[in-house]
C-alpha cells in the first residue's frame, strides 16, 4: 500500500529539473555573443538559469512575467519583459536575439535616410531595439525579489577598411576590392550592398562599382572589376594602362568619437598596374645614328654646325608603353654639355624615331647616350642604355 501511494504521489506531484531559485546565492551568468556591438548589429544573448528549469520534461521560458522580467535597454529605449526560452528540454540554458536598428541617419551621403528605427518585440526572437552611435545595451533579469542580474555591451560605431586583394595587378587580370565596415551591415538578414569608386591615372573619372556583403551580418563587402587597355571604363570594366596607379574609395558617415555623427570620411587604397615582363625587356633601344637637318645621314662632325642624334625604340609587347628618352652629350672631360628628352606613349608592335637637335661649340670627343625610361619621377629602366663616341672636328 505504501509503495502504491508513493508511485501516485510522484505521478501527481510537480517534478523540477533543478531546486527552486536560490535567492541567497543567485546563480544566472548573462552572455552576449559579441563584446562589442555596432548600431545595426543582432545581438543574441544566454542566460545560463539552472534553478528555472522547471520542467525537466519541457522546454521552459524566462523573463516574460511580470514577476521576475527580463529587460533589455539603452538609455532611451528598453524591451520588457523580454521571454528567453531553453535551448532544450532539461538544459537549464535560455537563450533570446534582437536587432538593434540604430536611429535615423543618412549612411551614404544621398540626403535620404537609410535606417528604420523602432523598437517592438517581447521575445524570444522577434525583438527590435533603436540605439543611437555610443550606447550600451543592458540586459537585466529578475532572478529573484530584489534580486536583479545584469550585463551590459557597449555599442559604437567604427572607421572601416578598404584594401584590394593584391598589391600589383597584371593588365587583364580580375580586381578584387574588399571593404570591411560592419557598420554598414544594416539589415543583418539581408544582403547590404555599398558603392565603391574606383579609377586609375589614365582615366581619372572611373567607375561606381557595387559592394555586395560576403553574407547577411559579415559586414565585409567585396567588388570585382576588371583591368582593360583596349577598352574605355564601362560597368565593371576599368580603363588602365602599363605603369598605372588604380584607386578605389568610398566615404564612411558612421565615425566613431572624436568624430561627429554629421562627419565623414574618405576611405582609399591604391595599387600599382604591372607586366609579367621583366621592365628592362620591355622596350628594345636600337643604336644611335646622326643625320643632318634634312634627314640625311652624317658621317661626319664639325663645330658650330648642328646635328640630330636619332634614336630608334621599339615596342614589341602586347600592351601600350609610356616612356621617356633621355639625351645626354658628355665631353672628353666626362662634362656633361647637353640632356633633354621626349615623352610620349608607344602602342603595340610600335616602332618610333626619336630625335633630338644639339649643335657641338668645339671640337673635340664627345660621348652620346640614350636612356628609355618610364618616366622622370621615379624612373623605371625600360631598355639597357645606347652610347655612341664622335669626333667634331
Amino acid at each position: 500500500m505504501y509503495l502504491f501511494f508513493t508511485i501516485i504521489s510522484l505521478i501527481l506531484l510537480p517534478v523540477f529539473g533543478e531546486p527552486i531559485p536560490d535567492y541567497e546565492k543567485p546563480y544566472s551568468p548573462i552572455f552576449t555573443d559579441k563584446p562589442v556591438y555596432s548600431w545595426t548589429d543582432k545581438i543574441k544573448m544566454t542566460i545560463i538559469a539552472p534553478s528555472w528549469n522547471t520542467d525537466r520534461h519541457l522546454i521552459d521560458s524566462i523573463g516574460n512575467t511580470p514577476d521576475h522580467p527580463i529587460k533589455i535597454s539603452t538609455r532611451e529605449h528598453s524591451l520588457e519583459p523580454y521571454r528567453f526560452t531553453e535551448t532544450d528540454v532539461n538544459s537549464g540554458i535560455f537563450t533570446a536575439e534582437l536587432t538593434l536598428t540604430g536611429f535615423a541617419h543618412d549612411v551614404d551621403g544621398d540626403g535620404t535616410i537609410d535606417t528604420t528605427p523602432r523598437t517592438m518585440g517581447t521575445g524570444p526572437t522577434s525583438g527590435f531595439l533603436e540605439v543611437n552611435r555610443d550606447s550600451a545595451v543592458t540586459i537585466s533579469f529578475e532572478f529573484a525579489d530584489g534580486v536583479i542580474l545584469t550585463e551590459s555591451a557597449p555599442v559604437s560605431w567604427n572607421v572601416g577598411t578598404i584594401q584590394f586583394d593584391q598589391e600589383i595587378f597584371l593588365l587583364g587580370d580580375t580586381v578584387t576590392i574588399r571593404i570591411i565596415d560592419s557598420d554598414m551591415n544594416l539589415n543583418p538578414e539581408a544582403l547590404d550592398h555599398i558603392s565603391i569608386q574606383v579609377s586609375s591615372d589614365s582615366d581619372i573619372a572611373g567607375i561606381e562599382v557595387d559592394g555586395i556583403e560576403t553574407s547577411e551580418s559579415s559586414g565585409m563587402f567585396v567588388a570585382a572589376i576588371h583591368l582593360s587597355q583596349t577598352s574605355d571604363s564601362s560597368g565593371n570594366r576599368l580603363y588602365s594602362v602599363l605603369g598605372d596607379k588604380i584607386y578605389a574609395k568610398y566615404d564612411d558617415y558612421t565615425l566613431p568619437k572624436p568624430y561627429s555623427i554629421s562627419d565623414n570620411l574618405q576611405i582609399n587604397i591604391f595599387a600599382l598596374v604591372d607586366s609579367s615582363i621583366t621592365p628592362i625587356e620591355r622596350v628594345d633601344n636600337l643604336p644611335i645614328k646622326f643625320s643632318d637637318g634634312f634627314g640625311n645621314s652624317l658621317q661626319s662632325f664639325s663645330s658650330n654646325n648642328p646635328l640630330q642624334i636619332v634614336g630608334t625604340i621599339v615596342n614589341s609587347n602586347d600592351f601600350k608603353q609610356r616612356f621617356v628618352y633621355l639625351f645626354q652629350v658628355k665631353n672628353d672631360n666626362n662634362t656633361v654639355e647637353s640632356i633633354s628628352w621626349v615623352q610620349g606613349e608607344l602602342s603595340s608592335a610600335q616602332s618610333l624615331d626619336v630625335s633630338q637637335s644639339w649643335t657641338p661649340k668645339q671640337s673635340g670627343v664627345y660621348k652620346i647616350e640614350t636612356f628609355v625610361w618610364d618616366s622622370l619621377v621615379d624612373p623605371i629602366v625600360l631598355a639597357p642604355i645606347m652610347s655612341a663616341m664622335i669626333t667634331v672636328e
